[in-house]
Formats: C-alpha cells, sequence, structure tokens
C-alpha cells in the first residue's frame, strides 16, 4: 500500500498535498480567533457524486442550465474551507485565515455568526448515506493538523451543522460516524452525547 504524504499546513493558511480553488466567497475574520471545526455534507446535484458542481457553486460559476436543482441556488455565494470527496481527495478553496461563508445562521455555545470563528470542511455525500473509509482517513488527518495548528479548536468544539443550526440542517447527517473524533485521542461532547442516548 502507498502511504498518503504527511499534511502540511503554511502560514497563509493552505493546505498541501491538497487541490486549490480559491473561492471569491470569503472575507476576513473580524478577529483572529479560530476554536470551532464544523462538518457539513454536500452533493451536487444531490445524490449524485463525482463531477465538478460542488467546486462551482463554491466557485460562483454554476451554470442552471445543467440541472434543474442548480436553478435555486446558482446565484448563492457560498464557499467552505475544504472538501473531502467520496475517495479521499482532498480540495480547499479559502485559507484558514480567512472567513469562509459555511455555517449562515447558526449559534454555538450561546454565541451566533460562527462563520466569524470557524472551518468549514465538506464531505461528499448526502444526509443519509455512509461515507467512505477514505474519508475518514483525511478528515482525522486534517482535523488532527487543525488540532495542532489552532489549539483553541479541542474535541469538544468539533461539531455538524445541524448543530449549530438546529431546525435548519440536518447534514452531516445520521449516516456520520461521530467516532472518528476517538482517534483524535479524545472524546467529544458530541459523541459523549450519542453514547449516552444510546444508553437510554
Amino acid at each position: 500500500m502507498t502511504l498518503s504524504p504527511p499534511l502540511n499546513l503554511n502560514a497563509d493558511g493552505w493546505l498541501s498535498p491538497a487541490r486549490h480553488c480559491p473561492s471569491p466567497h470569503c472575507d476576513d475574520r473580524p478577529a483572529d480567533e479560530i476554536s470551532l471545526l464544523v462538518v457539513h455534507s454536500i452533493s451536487l446535484p444531490p445524490g449524485r457524486f463525482g463531477g465538478p458542481y460542488i467546486d462551482q457553486l463554491f466557485l460562483g460559476t454554476l451554470n442552471p442550465d445543467e440541472d434543474p436543482y442548480f436553478a435555486g441556488i446558482h446565484q448563492l455565494r457560498v464557499s467552505a474551507h475544504c472538501l473531502i470527496r467520496r475517495t479521499g481527495e482532498l480540495v480547499q478553496y479559502v485559507p484558514f485565515t480567512k472567513r469562509a461563508w459555511h455555517a449562515g445562521q447558526s449559534c454555538f455555545g450561546g454565541r451566533e455568526r460562527c462563520n466569524d470563528f470557524s472551518i468549514g470542511i465538506e464531505l461528499e455525500g448526502t444526509d443519509t448515506d455512509e461515507f467512505t473509509d477514505e474519508q475518514y482517513r483525511q478528515l482525522t488527518a486534517v482535523s488532527r493538523l487543525l488540532l495542532a495548528a489552532y489549539p483553541t479548536i479541542i474535541p469538544e468544539r468539533i461539531v455538524g451543522h445541524s448543530d449549530i443550526a438546529q431546525g435548519r440542517k440536518t447534514d452531516p447527517g445520521t449516516g456520520f460516524e461521530w467516532g472518528f473524533i476517538e482517534q483524535l485521542g479524545t472524546k467529544s461532547a458530541r459523541t459523549k452525547k450519542k453514547k449516552n442516548q444510546t444508553k437510554k
């Protein structure tokens, strides 16, 4: 088995090795704090994997004529810091030093506007499908690097989009295994909550 090269993070907030697709949908953070990691899921069109459409959405170049679903979203100005495709391919759209527009109306720990202090990572998938082993391996590698680079991101502050936008968002969904956080060395509050609910 060929081992993947280790991930690196440069001073400008870009990962390598990764495919870089700089998005215009970002701006300066209001402060230097980066203390939350938000996991999302996305597929375009919904339920279909591969293809260029996620890139195009985050770059603002999605053609509404390509699929009927795109008519309602092609004008959105959204982005995430990274996408992990089903194959484990890592794509980065926004450097971590910048504010990506991924969370929308959101709240964590009584604090709103989670984009201000969070990093958003998208997994190619749906709210109901299971994710691939390659995606979990890449997500674990990226998370380890981010926890080391930004000490205020602790496992207890790794959450899903559904956790910070309750009632509005459901991703990363029921197919996502929060147990991946245990590979980081500490169980998160999100994982503990899930286990406690299982015991009841």
